[in-house]
């Protein structure tokens, strides 16, 4: 059975001349359109679920700086995170450990302030790596003059066995490998390290293996990312970063030695462009072995445009404390070998379990709404555990191993991962976008904002023009936005002269008032 109106429909557009067609449709009433999935609003970062003296540094930095909280929040959780990372784990259950090392990363474009937080948040970090190079200091130079006085003697006695003859060759040999041995006894004390920066994987092993099997690598830019994708080398060398999130055996062969770390623990603090987080999500091997399913990340909203002129400064006694109270952490626990055993308190534990409850089936492949980063979620309640080691720590500095991980701690843990969840999501979504999707997503929201009932490519140009450098480059959004129902291109004037900018009609429910 033939539908007998659609086929007279159809017929007749087929006499008409493009703008006839444009005409026809503008005139047919508007379906409702498709929702084009936008984000929303992503939340804030909770400082107050930081220990008092790390939140009420990060709530004052941000506004000193006028910055979104998020940057300096995630950079103090990586801050905590150098200060404790391999020298504590969180005993969940059973042989269920997790390191209390993090990998952070936060997205903003340029001009957002972030080297002056990042400079603020670190400088504690900084001078208690300096005083415990002064510390260790006369430690190496006596350690290095033993051994320069032994290494003489091992030569002195090594020319003499090479010399001796007879019954006295036995007793040079024996003289000889005993002061040699003297010489492999003297060890010379590495000099204190927290942080690199801009390092290669190769040498930020070794420097992990001569720390002990800690090292934090943070840095205001996001060039690890492209080191690590083989800026140098010309092949992808992850290795160090999956191990060291792990906490897994780390072996680096060199020519004159051998390292081994039995577990290494690598803190990762970057603060980076957007535009970084959506390449590595192409890196080759990035997501496949796992590396981006160990980052937490955030994606603040930018306010430049927004900033307070002359905002209060972060008040002396809150620096102070700040200053003071990550010196102290450093402090206590950097002579930790074997790392401390925390572990939670039943009401902790209760509430962890529940939220592992819900999580699970987040992960179902048919319904659930993690399933599409399961390579993330799959840490996520790891990452929960770490989070309250380290929130336990920093508020019981000096003595935190002695105390179970309470529940006030494990609900503070939880909202910052439920915050982290959030801006995965939309970290993930970024990193597989399609471009074209992205734009209308833009598009879509000026006109949600600026309500006009029509209005002209260049009116978008104009309004758009720091996201949008031409004017073409607004036409992908434009065809999704008008394929999902949200706009209609109208017909040209027949009466302008050269060649008009395209004009659109906008959805009722875009621009008509409630």
């Amino acid at each position: 059975m033939t539908n007998a109106p659609a086929e007279r429909a159809t017929a007749l557009l087929s006499t008409l001349n493009a703008d006839q067609v444009l005409t026809a449709m503008h005139a047919q009433p508007w379906d409702t359109p498709v929702p084009l999935a936008a984000r929303g609003t992503l939340p804030a970062f909770p400082a107050h679920a930081l220990p008092a003296w790390a939140g009420e540094f990060t709530a004052a930095l941000a506004e000193e700086t006028q910055t979104p909280v998020d940057l300096a929040g995630c950079i103090v959780l990586a801050a905590l995170s150098t200060a404790a990372g391999g020298r504590a784990l969180v005993n969940v259950r059973g042989s269920w450990c997790e390191p209390v090392n993090l990998f952070v990363v936060v997205a903003m474009p340029p001009g957002s302030r972030k080297s002056p937080v990042f400079r603020a948040i670190v400088a504690p970090l900084q001078a208690a790596e300096r005083a415990l190079q002064e510390q260790v200091r006369p430690l190496i130079t006596e350690a290095e003059l033993a051994r320069k006085v032994a290494q003489e003697s091992a030569d002195k006695a090594a020319r003499m066995a090479a010399s001796a003859r007879g019954d006295s060759a036995g007793d040079a040999l024996a003289e000889a490998t005993s002061a040699a041995l003297a010489v492999d006894s003297i060890t010379v004390p590495a000099e204190p390290r927290l942080i690199a920066d801009d390092i290669t994987p190769e040498a930020a092993a070794s420097l992990l293996a001569e720390q002990g099997g800690r090292l934090a690598v943070l840095s205001a830019e996001g060039g690890i990312f492209a080191t690590l994708a083989g800026r140098y080398s010309g092949v992808a060398n992850l290795d160090l970063f999956l191990k060291g999130h792990a906490g897994d055996l780390l072996i680096v062969d060199r020519r004159s030695r051998r390292e081994r770390v039995d577990h290494a623990a690598l803190t990762l603090g970057l603060a980076v462009q957007p535009d970084i987080v959506t390449e590595i999500a192409s890196s080759p091997g990035f997501r496949g072995k796992g590396l981006l399913g160990r980052i937490l990340y955030s994606l603040p909203t930018s306010n430049v445009g927004y900033r307070l002129i002359d905002p209060p400064a972060v008040p002396e006694q809150v620096a102070a404390e700040y200053a003071a109270s990550l010196g102290r952490l450093v402090t206590e626990m950097y002579g930790w070998q074997d790392p401390a055993r925390l572990v939670l308190s039943p009401e902790a534990a209760d509430l962890f379990r529940a939220q592992r409850e819900r999580t699970e089936p987040r992960l179902r492949p048919d319904a659930g709404d993690l399933a599409h980063i399961s390579d993330w979620a799959a840490k996520f309640d790891g990452a929960v555990a770490r989070i309250a080691g380290l929130l336990h720590l920093a508020a019981h500095i000096g003595d935190g191993w002695r105390k179970p991980i309470a529940a006030d701690t494990m609900t503070a843990a939880i909202e910052l991962g439920e915050y982290f969840t959030a801006h995965a999501l939309a970290t993930f979504d970024a990193m597989g976008q399609d471009p074209g999707v992205e734009a209308a997503r833009t598009v879509h929201a000026w006109l949600t904002k600026a309500r006009p009932e029509h209005f002209t490519r260049r009116d978008a140009h104009r309004a758009l023009q720091r996201k949008f450098k031409k004017a073409a480059d607004l036409d992908p959004a434009f065809d999704l936005l008008e394929q999902s129902g949200w706009i209609r291109r109208e017909p040209d004037p027949t009466t302008s002269r050269g060649n008009p900018s395209p004009r659109y009609a906008v959805h009722p429910d875009l621009h008509r008032t409630a």
